[in-house]
């Protein structure tokens, strides 16, 4: 946890530029397809997903080193060429596991937080889950365990793999060449996060684009076919959190409406979006039919509530900064304090961004939770040692953020309901 915290204080401010400088690339060139509300959504997804790795919140039902232990063939020394297995071995697990995400029900819900913006920029690429706790592909890695790749390895390559998926979300970059035929392209992804009937659940690779050539899952993107991104039930929110949730919480109800027992069991395992025909009838759930024919999510903004948002973000990548920084000397059950901290945050201020009227709760939730943290530990998990006036400054910071929510919340929510979205 200590180590992967220090990376993403190296990773995360890179990101950051990166999304800021194609905010800028396109209002230049006249094509911005970034919207601040999306951006700041996609942003706090990728905190709370990071958080949530940060803690260790997932097991893994059978670890990689146990496969190693046990099926491995030879055991390869660590050279070069270690790596470069393992990151291939990683890469046909991706897709695979990639693959199953799109097209079992019970597996959709933990990537549907990746494909709920219906924009494409390199911010999406941040929307990543927080809902899966169980880990069961490790299996796929089997590969690299046969022949006895270390554990050390594959944890040293598996950050590389993931940071490298990044670059290509974005609308910025067109063909590219040769290199269409080998690795996974701006081109590919977005033919992978369109909503297209052409389009739908293809391209599944996340370096490598030949595994979706050799398992016909490839598709080109089309000249006369513009590629419309979301998904068929948009989420309809910028709360991340919930996000990560409607689509278990759908099929839960499903399970339960459904007279059918057989049904019960089917609808985890079924294709994903599949529904029980008599709940389907009885409860039926918006679709986007026709993908040229629909308006994005939108909601009433203005200047004074899209600057706060921007606040609560920059503040809050401060407090995940310092947590990144600190896991060690935190330690548990402080760090557990902390990520509760982190989400409350997030979903205070995205509740606040969606326009709804009891976001002030959530946010005295959040100003009491962290007074009370700091008042119950004598200050901010070791931050005495830097200086004792970082109390009364995060103290300050609850209250005014709370005055600014009720602001929001009674004052200024009168005036932009007169104005149209």
């Amino acid at each position: 946890m200590e180590q992967y915290g220090k990376i993403l204080l190296i990773a995360m401010p890179a990101f950051l530029a990166l999304v800021l400088f194609e905010k800028w690339w396109g209002w230049r060139k006249g094509k911005d397809t970034v919207r601040p509300m999306d951006m700041i959504s996609s942003l706090s997804s990728g905190i709370t997903n990071s958080t949530k790795d940060v803690l260790g919140l997932s097991i893994a039902i059978i670890t990689y080193g146990w496969l190693v232990d046990h099926v491995a063939i030879v055991h390869v020394r660590s050279t070069v060429w270690v790596y470069i297995i393992a990151f291939f071995a990683l890469d046909l697990a991706g897709y695979l596991t990639h693959r199953i995400d799109h097209e079992i029900n019970f597996f959709w819900n933990s990537h549907i937080i990746h494909h709920s913006s219906e924009d494409f920029n390199l911010a999406c690429a941040l929307r990543q889950n927080i809902s899966i706790f169980i880990r069961v592909f490790t299996v796929f890695l089997l590969p690299a365990a046969l022949l006895g790749v270390p554990s050390q390895v594959i944890a040293v390559v598996a950050p590389l793999h993931l940071f490298a998926q990044f670059w290509y979300h974005t609308e910025h970059i067109g063909r590219m060449g040769f290199l269409e035929k080998i690795i996974v392209t701006p081109s590919h992804h977005r033919v992978h996060h369109a909503i297209n009937k052409e389009y739908l659940d293809k391209n599944y690779g996340q370096i490598f684009i030949f595994w979706d050539k050799w398992f016909g899952t490839f598709q080109e993107e089309l000249p006369g076919v513009k590629p419309v991104y979301g998904i068929t039930r948009p989420v309809q929110t910028w709360n991340p959190i919930k996000i990560n949730f409607q689509h278990m919480a759908l099929m839960m109800k499903d399970a339960w409406r459904t007279r059918s027992v057989k049904d019960k069991l089917r609808v985890w395992f079924m294709p994903t979006g599949w529904r029980p025909e008599d709940v389907a009838e009885k409860y039926p759930v918006y679709k986007i039919e026709d993908v040229y024919a629909f308006d994005k999510y939108e909601t009433k903004t203005s200047t004074a509530l899209l600057t706060c948002v921007w606040i609560q973000i920059s503040i809050l990548l401060l407090f995940v900064s310092y947590f990144f920084g600190h896991v060690a000397q935190i330690k548990a059950p402080g760090i557990f304090f902390y990520g509760a901290f982190v989400f409350l945050y997030v979903y205070s201020f995205t509740e606040l961004m969606d326009g709804n009227s009891y976001a002030w709760v959530w946010e005295m939730l959040k100003a009491v939770f962290g007074i009370g943290l700091i008042l119950y530990n004598g200050d901010w998990f070791g931050t005495n040692q830097y200086s004792p006036l970082i109390n009364f400054v995060l103290i300050g910071y609850f209250v005014l953020s709370f005055v600014s929510f009720l602001y929001f919340s009674f004052w200024e929510e009168r005036d932009l309901s007169t104005q149209p979205v």
